[in-house]
């Protein structure tokens, strides 16, 4: 799959990632967008990343600006430090070096403006200007700031304080999270007694979303042989959460972006349609607003609610678990300043603190989900397919009736079909199956929902079957014509 520019930046294979490449998306990053004379670069743990940063800092100096190199560190604290919230502000584009959760052969670069994220019309600005021939403007500057996230381990202290995990036992999962050291100095600030687990010198592809059954029984063992209340880790670099109760249960991101809503005080939600629909069942929420799947899509949405109410308490999750802040709220210790962009530490801080402030009785993490309205979820995908035998798919599905009534005859009649982004079936059970290709790899993602966690995971074993045997019989067919 050739490199691909979109929702969570540009994406490829390494070997496809020439300097070339890596300078002229840079290039076209500044020259299209407001980035100011300085550029933050961070970097995940992934071993090509050392280089593309050396190329991106080299692009960013060739284009008359000061490349300001801050290592390794997680994504949300290199946005936290370019929005000006830390110490490198007052603000200044950024740009992260990192393949989120695809494995090491791949990699990729996000961008940040001095005001956060960059927008689905600055992404096409980009696009734009990749066609331009770019003026030379001499020779920038390079300096160093390894401080850079100092700001985000005080953003959860000060906010939550040295008592909020007091007594509980947490195992970080470290594998080569970039914020495996950062993770074991937040819990320890806030109390717990951190326990580091399994520490890679190699890149180890952990999809929050999309925990396989190896990883939970590794989880579960875990919990189990070390005393654990809970376990935390992270993707690769760190804007998705993975948290587990005591017995080494997963508990998915929505349903951890849920808690940590309720937690914070918000009043309104922006999520994925692809999020569990118990969202739209908590009365806390007075407003839950569904978009397509991607970080810039709920940014959007919450933007909206922004400008019509700039005190809106707004928040938004996504099902992997990157949560975003969208207004001032209060830890239990002090303030918490917004962070529109998906973190990871967030959502495992506060939940943790909501289940020891419950206190034992109350069940821990595991208490925590109980009680939200019985509604589970489970996705998983099919890596390695092509994006136009998924595409062929998916039109195939979506154009006919009877086709989507063969194809999803295991499960029902359908109830609904809901194409905010993919192809979203309900069924008159209230189960739903939900088929969407990967934007940025060659992946095709399945999402279940049922009303217990066996049925989720068996309507998604049925789905990933059904997708895979329509994915090799197109496969045929089009081998066929060809021969034709």
């Amino acid at each position: 799959m050739a490199p691909k520019f979109g929702t969570s930046g540009l994406r490829g294979l390494v070997s496809e990632l020439t300097p070339d490449l890596v300078g002229a998306y840079v290039r076209a990053f500044l020259a299209a967008c407001p980035a100011g004379p300085r550029v933050l670069v961070g970097r995940d743990l992934r071993a090509s990343s050392p280089r593309i940063a050396e190329d991106v800092m080299a692009a960013i100096c060739s284009a008359g600006r000061e490349a300001v190199d801050c290592g390794a560190l997680p994504t949300p604290a290199l946005a936290l430090a370019a929005m000006g919230q830390g110490e490198e502000g007052p603000g200044a584009a950024a740009i992260m070096v990192t393949g989120s959760h695809i494995p090491a052969d791949r990699n990729g670069l996000k961008f940040y403006l001095p005001s956060g994220e960059i927008s689905k019309a600055d992404e096409a600005a980009i696009g734009q200007a990749l066609d331009r021939p770019g003026s030379a403007m001499g020779q920038g500057t390079r300096s160093f700031a390894p401080e850079a996230g100092a700001a985000y381990v005080a953003r959860y202290v000060q906010a939550f304080g040295a008592a909020a995990l007091a007594g509980l036992r947490v195992g970080v999962y470290q594998h080569s999270s970039v914020a495996r050291e950062t993770l074991v100095e937040i819990l320890r600030a806030l109390g717990a007694e951190p326990v580091p687990l399994a520490p890679s010198d190699s890149f180890v592809p952990v999809d929050t979303e999309a925990v396989d059954a190896g990883t939970r029984a590794m989880l579960a063992d875990w919990c189990a042989g070390q005393g654990l209340d809970a376990l935390v880790s992270t993707d690769g670099d760190a804007d998705r959460p993975m948290l587990t109760d005591a017995a080494g249960r997963v508990v998915p991101g929505d349903i951890l972006g849920a808690i940590t809503a309720r937690a914070l005080g918000a009043e309104a939600v922006c999520t994925p349609v692809s999020s569990n629909s118990l969202v739209t069942r908590l009365p806390e929420f007075e407003t839950v607003r569904l978009t397509r799947i991607g970080s810039p899509f709920v940014i959007a949405a919450m933007d909206e609610i922004l400008a019509a109410d700039p005190a809106a308490r707004v928040v938004g999750f996504e099902a992997n678990g990157g949560f975003l802040l969208g207004f001032a709220a209060r830890g239990p210790a002090g303030p918490l300043a917004p962070l529109m962009t998906r973190d990871a530490m967030l959502p495992l801080v506060a939940v943790l603190a909501a289940a020891r402030a419950l206190g034992d009785a109350a069940g821990g993490v595991a208490g925590l989900v109980a009680a939200l309205p019985a509604r589970h979820t489970a996705a998983d995908r099919l890596q390695e397919v092509a994006p136009e035998a998924s595409a062929a798919l998916l039109s195939r599905l979506d154009g006919s009736a009877e086709a989507r009534a063969a194809f999803f005859a295991p499960f029902g009649r359908e109830a609904g079909c809901d194409r905010t982004d993919g192809l979203r079936v309900s069924f008159e059970s209230g189960e739903i199956l939900h088929l969407r290709p990967s934007g940025n790899a060659p992946e095709f993602r399945v999402y279940a929902e049922a009303d217990n966690r066996e049925r989720a995971a068996a309507v998604l074993a049925l789905g990933l079957e059904r997708v895979a045997a329509a994915l090799e019989a197109g496969s045929s067919l089009a081998e066929r014509g060809a021969q034709e």
